[in-house]
């Protein structure tokens, strides 16, 4: 997943970052509320780790100007606030989900997953099932035709992007942003084509019916048609 973490205080945004990052996913980060609305107006996420208190714009703030540009990226809001009210109007505002801090890294990616699984419209579990292909999002297993398979990181990261679309033709830009984040150093132009192939390799080999599809000049798709 490509996720935004929005967050002041940067020890613990790169606690969030590392951690985040250990699981697969490209993590962008915003110090402040104005800095957060630049990045999520120009760059598609799957889902944004929100702080409350912020300088500049506070989380209210920037969840209000994300709907109102009809911006439905899964917002996790967090905060010091643990009271009734100030959960009712996190929510209120627009966030999907609330976690008050101090908090758990693992209960925070579990909540991340959810958010994804529900605005992907996928299945209500955390198993994506294509076909007899199966990938668990929180163990990183993945299984064809019973048999497990072993991926890298990245390859988890870059087969759980097709397969949270599956059906739909995914762009290279999307496919490349599920891979590197704005830390990473510019990848070479044919590195998607690489795991492309490596995926391939491990999901499609010795199949009758191969998944993985290249549209050509548009991206790829994940489809058992």
């Amino acid at each position: 997943m490509r996720l935004l973490v929005v967050e002041d205080n940067a020890r613990l945004a790169k606690m969030l970052a590392a951690g985040l990052r250990d699981d697969g996913h490209a993590v962008d980060l915003a110090a402040d509320g104005e800095a957060a609305l630049d990045r999520a107006f120009t760059q598609p996420y799957d889902a944004i780790v929100l702080d409350w208190m912020l300088p500049r714009l506070d989380g209210m703030g920037v969840l209000r100007e994300l709907r109102d540009r009809d911006i439905a990226t899964p917002v996790l809001l967090l905060t010091a606030k643990d009271d009734v009210e100030s959960r009712v109007a996190g929510l209120d505002a627009g966030a999907d989900d609330y976690l008050t801090k101090p908090f758990d890294l693992d209960e925070l990616s579990a909540r991340l997953r959810a958010l994804v699984r529900r605005s992907s419209a996928a299945a209500t579990s955390n198993r994506l099932v294509l076909g007899d292909l199966v990938l668990d999002l929180s163990t990183k297993a993945v299984e064809r035709g019973g048999s497990p398979v072993g991926l890298s990181a990245r390859e988890f990261a870059l087969l759980s992007c097709l397969m949270l679309r599956k059906g739909r033709i995914v762009s290279r830009e999307t496919l490349l942003d599920a891979l590197y984040d704005e830390d990473d150093t510019a990848p070479a132009s044919n590195v998607l084509e690489v795991y492309i192939g490596h995926l391939r390799r491990k999901i499609d080999r010795g199949q009758e019916k191969k998944l993985i599809r290249t549209q050509r000049g548009e991206g790829y798709r994940i489809s058992a048609d």
